[in-house]
């Protein structure tokens, strides 16, 4: 039984790895104005690097969520950060485009154990009375990573050069797996369940996608997910590019405009909850979010038309902060939809197929941007995303239901 204090440790040490995370993937971005002028990338290269990130974060995530089961979050978590900030530290020292592919796949696979890793300790470390608490805060402060990081990398580039600013990141990380394991030190976690009996580990994905609602999820995260890598990776580039921003000037424009995703995110779950103890159907709260979400990114193209680069981070941080309210109740939606026993399978498929289209967007901006047609195209496509992905809800969930547990599923929890 662990302590309240020990817990609290443990919880503050979870939410810093998710801001680690976010801190390591987004270096690149940042600096990528620097970095492409020192290495003569073009965007196409850039393109290509963030494809590999995001193809490898893709089929990882098809076997962490299986490998963390296996481990146990005593030794998942300490594995995980320090196998990604031995990948971030790599950047530092790669030269040629084939040695920073490495070294974005290899960030790419070890960070896809922070999501389900993350889940499973906060699932572990508190009853389930407290757990939504514990999901809420750790959706929240993951975005105070991608605020930090434009304000203190560029900075750190500035003095010590951009090849620090990766190794710094990955230093952190080396630095929290032993706080990890001192901390965990003669801790006996009940979280290792009987995965053995439970196949390998793509038997867990295949089982979910005879059900049509798991492709609802997985399209309509393709759709959304796109828009998200897109912002997240070329957001930097497009603030140079249209305002001549680099450095230590990025730092506020995009600091304020990822703050906008965690107030979406904040916002979006506060609502829906209240709405629905008022008595409004959950099909009604669900799908009006997502509707709203949807509508509220209709103006992004607007930005490529403003002469005040802070009227652009008004209208790209609206698109982020819509963003994270739909994506908060497109996890809703697969807990309203799924059985218990498949929320954590239609997850990370979900999450798999996300990434597969933010695989393709971020590549395809870098095609395009290289044969110069400008952000028009990808901005255009990213108003009308959400939407797509909400037609597509509703034509293959009609009307949201809790569904019964297989018939298998629940002989197995009778005996």
């Amino acid at each position: 039984m662990l302590s309240p204090r020990r817990r609290r440790i443990l919880f503050t040490l979870v939410l810093t790895a998710t801001i680690l995370n976010l801190v390591d993937r987004q270096i690149i971005a940042v600096l990528k104005p620097t970095i492409a002028a020192d290495l003569h990338w073009t965007d196409d290269d850039y393109g290509t690097l963030a494809a590999w990130f995001q193809g490898s974060a893709a089929f990882a995530l098809l076997f962490t969520g299986w490998i963390v089961d296996r481990l146990g979050v005593k030794w998942a978590n300490p594995i995980g950060v320090i196998a990604w900030s031995i990948a971030a530290i790599g950047h530092g020292w790669a030269r040629t485009m084939g040695q920073f592919i490495v070294a974005r796949a290899a960030l790419g696979a070890t960070e896809a154990m922070g999501t389900p890793a993350a889940i499973k300790t906060i699932a572990t470390i508190f009853p389930p009375e407290k757990r939504s608490f514990g999901f809420g805060m750790s959706n929240a402060i993951g975005s105070i990573g991608a605020i930090l990081t434009p304000l203190a990398i560029p900075a750190i580039a500035l003095w010590w050069g951009w090849r620090a600013a990766f190794v710094l990141g990955g230093a952190l990380g080396l630095i929290w797996g032993i706080a990890w394991l001192a901390v965990t030190r003669g801790v006996a976690f009940a979280d290792r369940d009987a995965i053995r009996s439970a196949g390998g580990p793509l038997s867990g994905i295949v089982a979910v996608l005879a059900y049509r609602r798991t492709w609802a999820v997985a399209i309509a995260k393709v759709l959304s997910d796109a828009t998200w890598w897109l912002l997240l990776f070329w957001m930097p580039d497009f603030f140079h590019r249209m305002f001549g921003l680099t450095g230590l000037d990025l730092g506020p424009p995009l600091a304020v405009a990822y703050g906008c995703g965690a107030l979406g995110a904040f916002l979006a779950g506060t609502i829906a909850t209240r709405l629905m103890d008022r008595g409004f159907s959950i099909n009604v709260v669900r799908k009006g979010s997502l509707l709203a979400s949807a509508l509220l990114v209709l103006p992004v193209p607007l930005a490529l038309g403003v002469t005040d680069y802070w009227a652009a981070v008004g209208l790209l941080g609206l698109a982020i902060g819509a963003h994270q309210a739909f994506s908060t109740n497109l996890f809703g939606l697969i807990a309203d939809v799924s059985p218990a026993s498949q929320v954590g399978r239609v997850t990370s498929f979900g999450a798999f197929c996300g990434n597969l289209g933010g695989m393709a967007i971020v590549k395809i901006a870098g095609l395009l941007l290289t044969a110069g047609f400008g952000y028009t195209p990808l901005f255009l496509f990213a108003a009308i995303s959400y939407l797509l992905a909400v037609g597509v809800i509703q034509i293959m969930i009609p009307r949201i239901e809790q569904p019964d547990e297989p018939v298998v599923t629940k002989l197995a929890r009778a005996h």
